[in-house]
């Protein structure tokens, strides 16, 4: 088995709500490296990448606030998953706002093109699209426009990370969604990717959506990265996270999710982001988050 190696990212300035930059810190207290040595796999923590906090920045532009500083975190990250990569080891990285998964996604698209001359298929597990531009967005927040940088469209300052475009619309799947804004409504249906909704899930069960997913991301490609967000989780089960939305995958389905993914044997790198415990109950979402990563690594029932 791979080691595995965690990366902290405290990146708050991709959001509207301050606490997800002591995520990480949150998913160390809840015994993540631990309980990841306990399923026999090597495990080298390195630390936390430097982020700045919003108190010492100046949001310039509104419709992309704090871009420059998210990009250059971003950047570094990239940069450290690669090493990351190159030594062996699948990077688990810890946010952190989701705009983070700008720099960890496309190292492992440049390390799979690498080394296996295919292109990298993409899960991105979340309440909300992530699709918008700063053409689109409502808000200015940059945590809604990792998956469309990524993508090769706008942020470019995001999606100039590593290759361009990081992944491809064929092999790009959106699953848990449920809270989508008018405008990025637009952007998904035009993109191509495969979208699964939570009317989806609740249709044909979470088994068949996860196993139809990872299909997808699968077919003709290098590997796989699972862009989590914990606010695809029902606020009953994590209700830590910076952008709660009722009515998503409860614990069993969301283990489902990364039981099937390490069935797969085809994950090369995982993002579990958005974990603020300053909205959380006893660290209830960073123990589960935790546990999802178990899931993923490998760790069975029986």
């Amino acid at each position: 088995m791979k080691p595995v190696h965690i990366i902290g990212v405290p990146l708050d300035l991709g959001g509207g709500r301050r606490g997800v930059d002591m995520g990480p810190s949150a998913l160390r207290i809840a015994g993540l490296r631990d309980q990841i040595s306990a399923l026999g796999r090597e495990v080298v923590d390195r630390g936390n990448l430097p982020a700045p906090i919003p108190e010492t920045q100046h949001a310039i532009d509104l419709h992309k606030k704090y871009i420059h500083e998210i990009s250059t975190v971003c950047a570094q990250l990239y940069s450290t998953c690669r090493e990351s990569l190159d030594r062996g080891a699948l990077p688990l990285v810890l946010g952190g706002d989701h705009s983070l998964a700008a720099g960890s996604v496309a190292a492992s698209a440049a390390w799979v093109q690498q080394t296996t001359g295919r292109p990298l298929g993409l899960i991105w597990v979340d309440a909300h699209g992530d699709m918008n531009t700063p053409d689109t967005t409502t808000s200015g927040n940059v945590h809604g426009m990792p998956l469309a940088a990524l993508l090769g469209n706008e942020p470019a300052e995001l999606a100039s990370i590593g290759n361009r475009p990081a992944v491809l619309p064929e092999h790009t799947v959106l699953v848990g969604i449920r809270n989508i804004d008018e405008r990025e409504k637009e952007q998904i249906r035009a993109s191509g990717i495969h979208t699964f909704t939570m009317k989806d899930i609740d249709r044909a069960g979470i088994a068949t959506i996860a196993e139809r997913a990872i299909a997808i991301a699968s077919d003709n490609t290098g590997g796989i990265h699972v862009s989590f967000d914990l606010d695809v989780c029902d606020p009953t089960y994590a209700p830590g996270v910076g952008t709660p939305v009722k009515g998503g995958l409860d614990y069993r389905e969301a283990h489902m999710v990364m039981e099937l993914v390490s069935d797969s044997g085809r994950l090369v790198g995982l993002d579990l982001v958005e974990v603020n415990p300053t909205l959380d109950l006893r660290n209830q979402t960073a123990e589960f988050a935790t546990e999802l990563a178990l899931s993923a690594l490998g760790k069975g029932i029986l």
